[in-house]
């Protein structure tokens, strides 16, 4: 049985972070355990029928059906507010099949300019050939996600902050114009997590998390979740049912145990960001830092309002384009070179060439990643060994 009911509960976020969601087995283990089992076993013919056609809940195939896959998802929705979650295989595979389960030939997406490479391309590559159309707005343009609404736009999707040149989408006032036209709005909060934001109840109807980045903390696992009602996680478990875009029972451990230190991870990380956005604006061969912490971010206010704290990712732009971003790159000695973020160890990559080097040219420019970007996702090391390692490679250009 479940610790407890969470509709019962009046916990804060660290106590869901370590609470919600577990369900012991017969042997009484203090931690979650993993269930590494494809199948599971009926007591007779009729169970199994029941199990299968859903008229008794219970374990099927762990496909669809695991308990450890479920205490993550009933944590997750948890911290979010949501009623229901979903676990899929990646950040990617959460939003392919939030977009396949939800919509149709025919149906409009209205998204964000700048958001993550890779959901660009599902975007323009893949959904567009099976008859979806989508339209681009920069995110902090109101009138623009107003106008380019149609009559057959279902979704709109934003990232905020936005990746990787870290601008804010107001989201209460996006999901207003979003319900204004009929569609629903969904938030990729990969990058400040429940820790430090809960669209939800700013107005959004779905989140999504690349599970891969803060949820675990520590760079071993891939995976993703879908966050919101039970009618809509009906349908986007549907089609994880059927195609099989699975989270694992192993990855779904591993993101369990990072639950329980995530808000102690995204306020230390935070300070971490936010002190050296606030060296590196000093810094000669440094032309611009995006980070909302900094008083210098148009989207400074924006950011107090609707997040706890400015978040662990920040981008700056060097001096010398393309030759000077990776001069600075090559001539660190710690920091990771790395497109992943989300970990304890401070990674750093430079985008054009890596994380939206597969989107054309037109693109980049349109979404701000300049060839003398970089983005750097800062860890918890010591603050001035962080320090000492950039000006190292920025001393070079």
């Amino acid at each position: 049985m479940p610790d407890f009911d969470i509709d019962a509960q009046d916990w804060g976020l660290e106590t869901l972070g370590v609470r919600a969601g577990q369900t012991r087995s017969q042997e009484g283990e203090h931690s979650e355990a993993i269930f590494p089992t494809s199948s599971f076993v009926f007591g007779s013919a009729a169970e199994a029928a029941a199990r299968f056609s859903g008229e008794v809940p219970g374990n099927v195939y762990s496909r669809f059906t695991n308990p450890t896959v479920r205490m993550f998802e009933q944590r997750i929705a948890a911290l979010e507010g949501g009623e229901r979650a979903v676990g899929t295989a990646s950040g990617m595979a959460a939003i392919l099949s939030t977009c396949m389960a939800l919509l149709e030939a025919g149906d409009h997406i209205v998204a964000s300019r700048n958001i993550f490479g890779s959901t660009t391309n599902l975007f323009e590559k893949y959904l567009k050939k099976f008859g979806l159309n989508i339209s681009y707005v920069n995110l902090g343009d109101l009138d623009g996600w107003a106008e380019a609404a149609t009559e057959k736009t279902k979704l709109y999707f934003l990232e905020t902050p936005s990746n990787p040149v870290c601008e804010l989408g107001d989201i209460t006032k996006i999901a207003d114009i979003a319900h204004s036209k009929g569609a629903k709005l969904v938030v990729d909060n990969c990058f400040c997590t429940p820790a430090l934001q809960r669209p939800l109840q700013l107005g959004a109807d779905i989140v999504i998390h690349s599970a891969t980045k803060y949820l675990d903390g520590q760079g071993r696992c891939v995976g993703g979740v879908v966050v919101g009602n039970n009618e809509d996680m009906e349908q986007i478990f549907g089609f994880v049912r059927t195609c099989g875009p699975s989270l694992s029972p192993f990855n779904a451990w591993v993101f369990l145990k990072g639950l329980e230190t995530l808000n102690l991870r995204m306020k230390a990380q935070s300070e971490n960001a936010l002190a050296l956005a606030q060296w590196l604006e000093q810094q000669p061969q440094v032309e611009k830092v995006n980070y909302s912490g900094l008083l210098s971010h148009p989207d400074h206010e924006l950011a107090k309002q609707q997040q706890e704290a400015f978040g662990a990712v920040l981008s700056i732009e060097v001096r010398g384009g393309k030759e000077g971003a990776w001069t600075v790159v090559d001539n660190t000695q710690m920091l990771s070179i790395t497109a992943n973020l989300g970990d304890v160890k401070t990674t750093i990559t430079h985008p054009a060439t890596t994380t939206h080097a597969r989107i054309t040219q037109d693109d980049r420019d349109a979404a701000g990643v300049t060839d003398g970007l970089l983005r750097i996702a800062v860890g918890l090391e010591t603050l001035d060994d962080l320090k000492a390692d950039l000006a190292r490679g920025l001393a070079k250009i």
